[in-house]
């Protein structure tokens, strides 16, 4: 989240509420904005970072854009949550169209407050639409985990056979990584940036953000095929601590993807090639 963003969220705290069924019956948050045109030197600077290729709109650089709604929306007066601690489980982004230079971008996002989990974890979807000219342009739809159920011990499923795919890349997150992508991506959350910043979140280790890890996977997908991604979804599944060496390993003919830290799955995906 941004400076601006990260202030006003360190200073919102929770609504009472009179009753726990009132939060979970809360209705479908609608926002909408304008961006007057694609940001190229930002663009150009985010396909440098990780190496995509020249000539087009990197799709998990969309996330960027749906990520500011994202935020937006949940500091709403209407949305009774605190969003410091709220937790990116899982992602999905699909390029739909294009949007020539200096045209006008309506970004609407619709946010919505799932069922319960058996365990009582509470979650929430964001589906973020991105149009140009009256033409869809990219779609980004985002969980995030805003109440922590009963722990079962039961580790979610995987996908066997992108862990048994040949390794496509590999690469070592340095101390000063997520200060990299923060200045990327305006996502200053402290929990990647620092020792001491995560510490004071209540984080042992600052670890990188999981759309870096998205973006790093994209990129080595699209060199190792000579395509560039037209769709990409991805499950979080641990966090990888700065200064982890991660490996990324595919099915190509299948689209799935694996990326591991520690000899241990931490995000798992498909990726869709042109």
């Amino acid at each position: 989240m941004n400076l601006p963003f990260l202030l006003r969220a360190l200073l919102k705290f929770p609504k009472q509420r009179a009753q726990q069924d009132s939060q979970e019956a809360m209705p479908d948050l609608v926002t909408e904005y304008r961006l007057d045109g694609l940001p190229l030197d930002d663009i150009a600077r985010y396909r440098a970072a990780f190496g995509f290729a020249q000539g087009h709109v990197p799709v998990t650089w969309w996330y960027l854009l749906a990520q500011r709604a994202h935020l937006a929306t949940m500091l709403e007066p209407r949305f009774p949550f605190k969003i410091v601690g709220v937790v990116h489980m899982d992602n999905a982004l699909s390029e739909h169209g294009r949007a020539e230079p200096g045209q006008a971008i309506i970004v609407k996002t619709v946010l919505r407050l799932l069922p319960p989990s058996s365990s009582g974890a509470l979650r929430c979807t964001l589906e973020t639409t991105g149009s140009a000219g009256g033409a869809p342009v990219f779609n980004c739809t985002s969980t995030y985990l805003i109440r922590r159920g009963a722990r079962s011990g039961a580790k979610p499923a995987h996908d066997a056979a992108a862990s048994s795919g040949e390794i496509v890349a590999q690469w070592t997150l340095d101390a000063a990584a997520g200060r990299r992508y923060a200045r990327l991506s305006g996502d200053w959350n402290p929990i990647h940036l620092t020792g001491w910043s995560a510490r004071l979140m209540g984080m042992r280790t600052p670890i990188i953000h999981g759309m870096h890890t998205l973006a790093a996977s994209c990129a080595a997908l699209e060199q190792h095929s000579g395509r560039h991604a037209t769709s990409i979804s991805c499950r979080f599944r641990a966090p990888i601590a700065l200064g982890s060496s991660v490996s990324l390993r595919a099915q190509m003919e299948a689209g799935a993807f694996v990326v591991e830290a520690g000899g241990q799955p931490a995000v798992t995906g498909n990726c869709a090639l042109a």
